[in-house]
């Protein structure tokens, strides 16, 4: 069986978009879940923070989140705290704050260039699940995201 001119050349437009997109995504990788504030937990009660499903079913796995970088601890820190409203001042340098529940623990490998309290930035990492003592700072955490990049959206 011969193939006509026009069915090989489309033939070969679609191998080489198959090669192209192979090449910048590789076999088998998926892009990362969007986890949203509102999904994070199934209640907050008396009895303390549950859970929700999917947020247990992706722990261990890199996830994207959106949210706002609270103030720093300190200027330069690898790590800081994703919020789902923007908060305007420093939860740690505050005794009389209102601090959110829901917050996640953002490492980074390097120090973090924070960005201004209302701009809203998506962040992927690895999702971490359960109670953590940071350390270095004692902060108490309930949800981290570890080996984490961060960009501005609009």
């Amino acid at each position: 069986m011969k193939l006509s001119s026009r069915s090989a050349s489309g033939a070969l437009r679609r191998w080489s978009f198959f090669l192209l997109l192979g090449y910048l995504l590789p076999f088998g990788a998926q892009a990362a879940e969007l986890l949203t504030f509102d999904g994070l937990y199934k209640s907050n009660t008396v009895l303390g923070l549950k859970f929700a499903d999917r947020t247990l079913a992706l722990k261990g796995q890199t996830i994207r989140l959106r949210g706002y970088m609270a103030p720093p601890l300190k200027p330069e820190s690898n790590f800081f705290v994703l919020t789902h409203e923007p908060v305007a001042i420093c939860p740690f340098c505050s005794s009389d704050a209102e601090w959110p529940v829901d917050i996640v623990v953002v490492y980074a490998d390097k120090a973090v260039i924070p960005t201004n309290f209302s701009v809203r930035i998506e962040v992927e990492g690895t999702l971490e699940v359960g109670s953590f003592i940071d350390p270095t700072t004692g902060f108490v955490s309930q949800l981290r995201l570890r080996d984490s990049v961060f960009h501005k959206i609009n």
